[in-house]
């Protein structure tokens, strides 16, 4: 097993490109305390393994109050999520063919399988997702700042944001090299979280999100939303890093409601994860339809490390 931080996808993503569960937990069942933070709003530390038992087993062990932490919860009571059944679950499919025509005819398989278990899919679009778009990335911007701010003033080096970005400039050396730091001069410049617009920016999130899966679960009479946890993986640039977009993860992550990838299938020899999404505060009930579903897909493979195609540019 593992332990992921996400802020919106930096959980499910790698589980579902790797082939593995990810539990993304509810906001507050787990202690922020300690992680590198993007957005208290939003970040949360959760498990990866291999299968929802050993999720299930992890989980219950992060989970719980922390004196240092007051917005983290009581602990999870792991008994509450067993294996359940999928005969009678109604699951609502968010394709997202945006993800390519691959990954949909998985995702037709997927639901088929789900039906012979005894599941009713039927297919759904969650509102409001781009208006969530434009609105998330600015918002961690502000948060960001506000939440890196506090963080580096318990550690020792750079003291804060401005420090760190002037650290940088002046030990190059150290710097990463992959990326420069763009991201963190446009978070030094964003407005503030005491700013009007900034909580009026947030709010709107956090009720969007919300919407978006309780009305979509309530429109449909669902147990679950689930959509294609990830595309196959990509090709990370390395002056670019990632610039892949992945639109499933946000509703849950902006929300801080649960979401569990679980291995659905490969494209190729390129793994694909299955994301189920519930409601806010149902944590168990979605690990014990995730078992359900995992038993009945039982997509995953052993890795088996097979070799890496590579090219060479002339020059």
């Amino acid at each position: 097993m593992a332990i992921g931080t996400e802020t919106d996808g930096s959980i499910v993503c790698p589980a579902g490109m790797n082939g593995v569960v990810g539990h993304k937990p509810g906001l507050g069942l787990v202690s922020q305390s300690g992680v590198v933070p993007v957005s208290a709003e939003q970040d949360t530390a959760g498990p990866l393994a291999r299968n929802v038992v050993d999720t299930v087993i992890t989980f219950s062990v992060l989970s719980g109050h922390d004196a240092a932490d007051a917005g983290s919860a009581l602990g999870f009571p792991e008994a509450l999520a067993r294996p359940g059944s999928l005969r009678g679950k109604r699951i609502g499919l968010w394709r997202l063919p945006s993800l390519g025509t691959d990954v949909d005819a998985l995702m037709t398989r997927t639901a088929a399988r789900l039906r012979a278990a005894g599941a009713q899919v039927v297919e759904v679009t969650p509102p409001y997702q781009a208006r969530l778009a434009e609105l998330e990335f600015p918002a961690l911007l502000s948060e960001f700042h506000r939440d890196i701010d506090a963080y580096l003033a318990s550690r020792n080096g750079p003291r804060d944001l401005a420090g760190l970005i002037e650290f940088n400039r002046t030990h190059p050396a150290e710097r990463s090299c992959f990326a420069g730091q763009e991201l963190f001069e446009q978070a030094l410049a964003a407005p503030s979280t005491t700013d009007p617009c900034h909580r009026a920016m947030r709010a709107e999130l956090k009720d969007l999100s919300r919407r978006s899966v309780d009305e979509t679960m309530a429109a449909h009479g669902l147990d679950a939303i689930a959509s294609p946890t990830n595309p196959p993986a990509w090709t990370t640039d390395r002056v670019r890093g990632d610039n892949d977009v992945i639109p499933s993860s946000t509703p849950a992550a902006v929300a801080g409601c649960p979401s569990l990838s679980v291995p659905a299938g490969f494209v190729g020899e390129l793994p694909v994860g299955l994301l189920p999404t519930t409601g806010d505060h149902q944590d168990a009930e979605l690990l014990s339809l995730g078992a359900a579903v995992e038993q009945r897909l039982d997509a995953r493979r052993a890795p088996r490390y097979l070799p890496s195609v590579t090219s060479r540019t002339a020059g």
